[in-house]
């Protein structure tokens, strides 16, 4: 396991990043951006639930745009974000598909079913000149097809909830992330419980990614608590960054202490 090495970060994730999806973020990004320069991570989905093909939303590309112009950086999150696989077998698969979540994507792709739609999502990166390293999947879902099929791409990261992990061999980077469910008002109320232990039990941590979705800006309560807990945490003294960035510089300290 890599071990990293610098001061202090803080790394700002949106999820779901899609075109029906904006109109909940920017309001919440337009306060970030009022905060000064605090890069972010746009998880973007290609193809939001088949009916929202980036190809078909030029302002909302532009906008995206607008962000790697700031120094924000794009990620590959899934390609629909909609669970279309082979039907439910067993009842752990019936739990995770159905129960957990209807959005784990790459939760049962074969190696070949989950490759073909990587290379769709990269091609669409590169058709508009968007630079590309990471690619998380939806819920952080992965199968072991998944898992090969990254093996063999040129990607530099993927991620789950509390790791990051370096392509093609998936070296372990520890970084703990907050996250949380909002879909009603007792998990947001146990989310907050919880996010709130975290922290200060991970106050000492090289870095801590705050993982954001669109549900959570749905609810001032949520809503509030993100944007209060990205000021604390500046104000303490991380600096914020994007998951590329922070990844080449953890290699760059290595190379140093080599």
């Amino acid at each position: 396991m890599i071990e990293p090495m610098h001061t202090p970060s803080l790394l700002l994730v949106l999820h779901d990043v899609a075109p029906p999806t904006w109109a909940d973020y920017q309001p919440f990004v337009d306060a970030v951006d009022a905060l000064g320069n605090v890069p972010i991570t746009w998880l973007v989905v290609p193809n939001f639930h088949k009916h929202n093909d980036l190809h078909d939303h030029p302002d909302f590309r532009q906008r995206l745009e607008e962000r790697i112009e700031r120094g924000d950086e794009l990620a590959l999150h899934g390609y629909f974000h909609c669970d279309d696989g082979s039907p439910v077998n067993n009842p752990r698969d019936w739990f995770m598909r159905r129960l957990y979540t209807h959005e784990g994507e790459f939760y049962s792709l074969s190696r070949e079913a989950a490759l073909s739609r990587l290379h769709e999502g990269i091609a669409m990166f590169d058709r508009y000149d968007w630079p590309l390293q990471g690619f998380v999947a939806p819920a952080w879902l992965m199968s072991e097809g998944t898992r090969q099929a990254l093996r063999q791409l040129p990607l530099s990261y993927t991620s789950d909830p509390q790791h990051l992990y370096r392509l093609p061999d998936f070296t372990t980077v520890d970084a703990p992330g907050l996250v949380w469910s909002a879909r009603s008002a007792w998990r947001r109320g146990l989310s907050k419980l919880v996010s709130d232990e975290r922290e200060q039990r991970w106050r000492q941590a090289p870095v801590i990614r705050l993982g954001l979705h669109p549900v959570d800006m749905r609810h001032e309560f949520s809503r509030t608590y993100w944007l209060h807990t990205l000021k604390r945490l500046l104000e303490d003294g991380r600096i914020p960054m994007t998951k590329a960035s922070w990844l080449a510089l953890q290699s760059q300290d290595r190379e140093r202490a080599a």
